[in-house]
């Protein structure tokens, strides 16, 4: 009998997994798609305190975040880096004395040690005004981190599964019942129908969470997420420097401009209530529009709907917490325990982001050793993910240093796959001597070698999995390129 089984393979499950395997639990987890296929890869990709959130007086959610932006940093040095923003301001927003109290309480609060601190531009010196439209002469600049948040997920559960976990992709909880103080919970998935047993479950099915207790744990009538659609575009590259900008819309809404992929810019994003199944969310001409006149409200450059190479949408399970408006319901996770030791504990984890995912799965964790006991000591903080035992200023470095045992190879390639796979991308390139070594090329420089380690180690199965959450070459390879992917997967 299993310790824990955790029901969801995005952020919240793969972190729980990940530090109840470390604590010296014997856990499971299942998804019924792929890892990270539904709101954990579709975010605005950022590692951050959430300024707007202090309007809202959510000081407990923006501390602990802040915190953890530096902890998430040197625990994934290839995957998430620190980001500069850039907030312009004019007349008709938010006072200027506003938000320059706002950003000093955000690195008061932060606890920074790495990232530099706010400062004031001049825009009509400093390179940043330059893709704006005339009259913007102020603007405050601070950091927070970008993440590549699929990637995040995915080797949150590599980590696990190399700590013991059992990671089950498509892979569905059809049931989880009570039975004698435990679970037993029948999958159906990639091995055909199984049962499983396990003392405690836990339920991070995110915008499911709900349909989980209410279907699968047959307790119908509960409702306690409130589901909210975040959309983007993806646009061609805007400007060419490396900072973001965070702009506030006249309708007291924010969104971001974002450097993404080298060549693209990301836009986003939204906030409106969603109704439907969360597998059906897409981008809506609505979204589309309000998204291209905010931006060209700001840049110089007019952007069209012609501009777009990509959009996405994802539903975030917010804890329904009563707010009337979208924007305003609370961006906190709620957790809460039914059952005990004796009748079969669950843990229902609500609402949640990436930037708080260790501390919540500490959280959860607290939960679980109060049913099942202590094992392990907590462990995460000072931990890496597979791939960034490396100084977090040091990618660089690390770059250099791979073209050194590499030098065969185009320096574009050995810094692609470093920001993808950091230290383990000499488990894809092995002794590999040149591009030609690697196998079949199936465009924008993805190799057959990189493939099969990403079927090997990662759980990817079909090219969408390929393309969009291990990695984002979804962007720059052909119809042709991906059915000839499928076709090498389906082999």
């Amino acid at each position: 009998m299993l310790d824990i089984f955790v029901i969801g393979g995005g952020i919240n499950g793969a972190s729980v997994a990940r530090d109840a395997a470390g604590r010296g639990y014997s856990v499971a987890l299942a998804e019924m798609n792929d890892l990270a296929s539904g709101t954990s890869s579709a975010a605005t990709k950022l590692i951050h305190g959430g300024l707007r959130y202090l309007e809202h007086y959510e000081f407990r959610l923006v501390h602990e975040a802040l915190a953890e932006r530096e902890i998430l940093w040197a625990a994934a040095p290839h995957i998430i880096w620190p980001l500069r923003f850039v907030l312009p301001h004019h007349k008709g927003l938010r006072p200027a004395a506003v938000l320059r109290a706002g950003l000093a309480l955000y690195d008061y609060m932060g606890g920074r040690r790495l990232l530099p601190p706010t400062k004031t531009l001049d825009l009509t010196r400093d390179e940043a005004g330059k893709p704006l439209k005339p009259g913007y002469k102020l603007a405050f600049e601070y950091s927070d981190c970008w993440v590549n948040d699929a990637r995040f997920v995915v080797l949150n559960a590599r980590d696990a599964a190399d700590r013991g976990a059992q990671i089950h992709v498509r892979t569905k909880v059809v049931s989880a019942r009570r039975e004698n103080g435990a679970w037993t919970i029948e999958l159906d998935g990639e091995a055909g129908r199984q049962t499983v047993s396990a003392r405690m479950l836990i339920n991070a099915a995110g915008p499911w969470v709900d349909e989980v207790i209410n279907g699968v744990m047959g307790k119908n009538g509960s409702h306690n997420v409130r589901l909210v659609q975040g959309s983007h575009i993806v646009v061609k590259k805007l400007y060419e420097h490396d900072r973001c900008y965070f702009f506030q819309n006249s309708d007291g809404r924010i969104f971001f401009a974002i450097p993404y992929e080298d060549d693209f810019t990301l836009i986003g994003t939204t906030d409106r209530d969603y109704h439907g199944d969360p597998k059906d969310v897409k981008i809506t001409p609505e979204e589309t529009d309000y998204l291209l006149k905010a931006a060209s409200e700001y840049f110089a450059q007019g952007i069209t709907s012609d501009d777009i190479v990509w959009s996405y949408s994802g539903v975030r399970p917010l804890f329904d917490d009563g707010a009337s408006a979208a924007q305003e319901a609370t961006r906190d996770y709620v957790l809460k325990v039914d059952g005990d030791a004796t009748s079969g504990a669950v843990v229902n984890v609500f609402g949640g982001k990436l930037t708080t995912s260790r501390r919540l799965a500490e959280s959860v964790l607290e939960k679980i050793e109060a049913v099942l006991g202590k094992k392990g000591a907590a462990w995460t903080e000072k931990s890496t993910l597979p791939g960034g035992d490396f100084g977090p200023k040091s990618f660089d470095a690390e770059v250099r240093r791979l073209g050194k045992d590499y030098p065969g190879f185009a320096p574009s390639l050995l810094r692609r796959l470093m920001r993808l796979y950091g230290t383990r991308t000499s488990a894809i390139l092995g002794s590999a001597r040149s591009e030609a070594d690697l196998g079949t090329n199936f465009g924008a420089d993805l190799y057959g070698a990189e493939v099969d380690y990403l079927v090997a180690s990662e759980w990817a199965r079909t090219a969408q999995d390929v393309l969009w959450r291990r990695t984002k070459l979804g962007l720059k390879v052909s119809a042709e390129d991906v059915a000839r992917l499928d076709a090498y997967l389906a082999e």
